[in-house]
């Protein structure tokens, strides 16, 4: 089947997208606004996009009217953000902080979490996180119904259970999601493949 995008609404294009593009990482992000509130919410239209600077993206829709979400807003106002990652025992929190609260109450305090002091940013992080990412803006363009936002991570939090030498993640096990309306993943059925050169390509299917 052939699907043109202009042919079809932006409500079927959004179901094809995020059911063929997964799985998908999740931003849980913590933001501050002028008056102290912290917000927390998830994005899916998230990923790492380089790591010399270290720079990460996420898309984060506007609000039925408009205007931007809470998050985008306190980023833009404030330059700075936590991106926290989302492992299972985060789920139902995570789920709870996608609803629409009003900006004057903390998602945070309602699904019943702490917040831990940054270190290089003013914003907090989840205390319960098993990673957390400071960030600060590096750019902010209009997409659309969209606000891109590029962040430069400015200082890692990991858990010492999920650290080892050299800085090596294991046990580390983030939901993944998958499309709409409501599918996620686990990342816990994980295999190695090492990647070859071309020579040794060359060698195993005797070229040259």
């Amino acid at each position: 089947m052939h699907i043109d995008p202009s042919t079809t609404s932006s409500q079927d294009n959004y179901k094809l997208l995020t059911n063929l593009v997964v799985p998908r990482p999740i931003a849980w992000v913590t933001t501050q606004n002028s008056e102290g509130v912290i917000n927390l919410a998830p994005f899916s239209f998230f990923n790492a996009i380089g790591s010399n600077p270290l720079y990460l993206v996420i898309s984060i829709g506007n609000k039925d009217d408009g205007s931007p979400k809470d998050t985008a807003a306190n980023i833009i106002a404030n330059r700075e953000f936590v991106v926290n990652l989302v492992t299972e025992d985060l789920l139902s929190a995570m789920n709870i902080s996608a609803a629409n609260f009003p900006a004057e109450e903390s998602e945070l305090t309602a699904v019943g979490l702490h917040e831990a002091e940054s270190k290089r940013v003013k914003v907090p992080r989840i205390a319960e996180a098993k990673a957390s990412l400071e960030c600060v803006l590096h750019s902010q363009q209009p997409l659309g119904a969209y606000n891109l936002i590029i962040g430069e991570v400015v200082m890692f939090h990991v858990d010492d259970s999920i650290i080892g030498d050299r800085y090596h993640i294991d046990g580390f096990t983030p939901i993944g999601r998958m499309g709409s309306p409501a599918y996620y993943c686990r990342t816990t059925d994980k295999f190695d493949l090492p990647r070859i050169s071309y020579e040794q390509w060359q060698q195993e299917n005797q070229i040259g």
